[in-house]
């Protein structure tokens, strides 16, 4: 992704229109809405979109940035209060509840984490640390990685996102996973 640390105030301008017109359109009418429709509603040709966005994740990393900040804080403040294998759980169930804040952002998660935002990184670093201390409690198996992780916050986020039961199905299938990876439970 371009470097915004020292843009023109009128690149920053079109920059931050670009993003408002994301976080409205993607809440509206999700992640897949085509990019030549996010820079009709930010005012904003193509070109500019593409300079300082140049692909979907990044447009999408960066619209999400601030949110997956606040989320990767939360978990944070939480692993100093509770097990290592509830705090682990209760990433995965979140990390899928941010998922489906934009239909169709979950065919994209694994790709958008790996952005280098601000967000997707402090998302990145607190999921690996929360793994890493449920693994080194004994109580997660150590085969699992992060990026299993994310293969199943993404299978979890396709599967509930059109569901009108999604919040209750969402506990339900942290739970069936997060048995299967715990030292102890059948495989």
């Amino acid at each position: 992704m371009a470097d915004d640390t020292h843009l023109r105030a009128d690149a920053q301008q079109n920059r931050d229109k670009i993003l408002a017109a994301a976080e409205e359109i993607f809440l509206d009418r999700g992640a897949m809405v085509s990019m030549n429709e996010v820079a009709r509603h930010a005012g904003v040709g193509i070109g500019t979109l593409y300079r300082r966005f140049p692909t979907r994740e990044d447009l999408l990393a960066e619209a999400y940035s601030a949110r997956f900040v606040a989320f990767a804080e939360e978990m944070q403040a939480r692993a100093r209060q509770a097990d290592a294998v509830s705090v682990l759980r209760s990433y995965l169930e979140q990390l899928v509840r941010h998922t489906i804040v934009y239909r169709g952002f979950a065919a994209t998660l694994g790709i958008v984490l790996k952005t280098g935002t601000r967000g997707c990184i402090a998302t990145t670093n607190v999921g690996q640390q929360l793994l890493q201390s449920a693994q080194d409690s004994g109580c997660v198996r150590a085969d699992v990685t992060f990026d299993d992780l994310v293969c199943v916050a993404m299978a979890i986020s396709l599967s509930v996102e059109q569901n009108e039961n999604a919040h209750s199905r969402i506990t339900h299938l942290v739970c069936v996973f997060t048995n299967g990876i715990v030292v102890g439970s059948p495989v």
